[in-house]
């Protein structure tokens, strides 16, 4: 039994509607993305500026950013004013201190993607970095593509490598690639992780679609009462 369900990120917000019906909803945090080479939510960083400002104090707001040196990482949190910054894409080394010294008091989340069923590569990267953040999200992309995938592929990575990499790390983790209300149960079981990430798996037509919202949370806040 799980008696305090995991945390919900709801990624891909594009409209402060969006938002508030995500909060209402009981989300924990928001994800707002800025420019990437490829996949869904991408929005101008004056409509993150914009959306982050709307956003109650106690709900986190993360920047999704593909940079991977300080400079334009430092930049973009400055004009949008998010409480996170979600690195999407490996860093160059030295950046995770960098963004500390420039930015007190803002999270560092980083992304590693899980690919393959060996996962080793995956658990030495989240072990590497997971003294420099504040948590880690695992997602389903392919940055050794030749347009880089950061996330928001709607894949379903092995969750046998995310509880290893889980239970390898002193750091919270996120669980993102494919979930929906129907798997997510089995995800939780699984993983066990710190929060869910959904972005694809509650939308349609582009939108946020509130009864799978509402689904998804009612899923989520089940898993603390099944034995």
């Amino acid at each position: 039994m799980f008696p305090v369900p995991p945390r919900v990120k709801v990624c891909c917000i594009a409209s402060e509607e969006e938002a508030a019906l995500a909060v209402r909803m009981g989300a924990s945090a928001l994800g707002l993305v800025s420019r990437m080479p490829s996949g869904p939510g991408p929005i101008p960083e004056s409509r993150i500026r914009d959306i982050a400002d709307t956003v109650p104090p106690g709900v986190a707001t993360f920047l999704l950013t593909c940079e991977t040196t300080a400079e334009p990482i430092i930049a973009q949190q400055r004009f949008c004013r998010t409480t996170t910054i979600q690195l999407v894409d490996e860093v160059e080394p030295g950046v995770h201190a960098q963004l500390r010294d420039a930015l007190p008091g803002i999270s560092i989340v980083q992304v590693i993607h899980v690919r393959g069923s060996d996962g080793e590569g995956a658990l030495r990267e989240s072990v590497a970095v997971s003294s420099s953040v504040d948590a880690i999200l695992l997602d389903s992309g392919n940055p050794s593509l030749s347009t880089k995938e950061l996330g928001g592929t709607g894949r379903v990575h092995d969750w046998g490598v995310s509880r290893r990499i889980r239970d390898a790390v002193d750091v919270p983790v996120f669980l993102a690639g494919g979930l929906n209300p129907d798997n997510l149960g089995k995800a939780i079981t699984q993983v066990a992780p710190f929060a869910l990430d959904v972005c694809g798996g509650l939308r349609s037509d582009g939108r946020l679609n509130e009864t799978k919202l509402v689904a998804f949370m009612r899923a989520v806040r089940g898993s603390a009462e099944v034995p």
